[in-house]
């Protein structure tokens, strides 16, 4: 069974930064689109960052364009998302999963908190 665990979050202050990470287990990591996704409170869950197999495309929701950074490394089976210039509307939990072949069973998450 493949398996999504999600780490890196916390509560960080308004203009702060964090570092998330997503490690994957299984051998078809590298062949997929992955992304991140963010569930705010009482609303569904968003893709707001994807990147290629490869890692050459990357594409961003407007909200974060310019202050979050996706990367992967396909060696280590890991996504991460550095997130800066956090506003108090990126508190959420963020999972990560593979926006054109989903796995089908999703992480934990890992909760950020930002506070004005």
């Amino acid at each position: 069974q493949v398996q999504l665990v999600e780490s890196g979050g916390g509560l960080v202050q308004a203009g702060g930064s964090l570092r998330l990470s997503c490690a994957a287990t299984g051998s078809i990591f590298s062949a997929k689109t992955m992304g991140w996704y963010r569930q705010a409170p009482g609303k569904q869950r968003d893709l707001v960052a994807s990147i290629t197999r490869g890692g050459s495309v990357t594409n961003y929701a407007d909200s974060v364009q310019g202050r979050f950074t996706i990367s992967r490394d396909n060696a280590k089976n890991t996504v991460y998302l550095q997130m800066d210039s956090l506003k108090p509307e990126d508190t959420g939990v963020y999972y990560c999963n593979a926006p054109n072949s989903p796995y089908k069973y999703w992480g934990q998450g890992t909760q950020v908190t930002v506070s004005s």
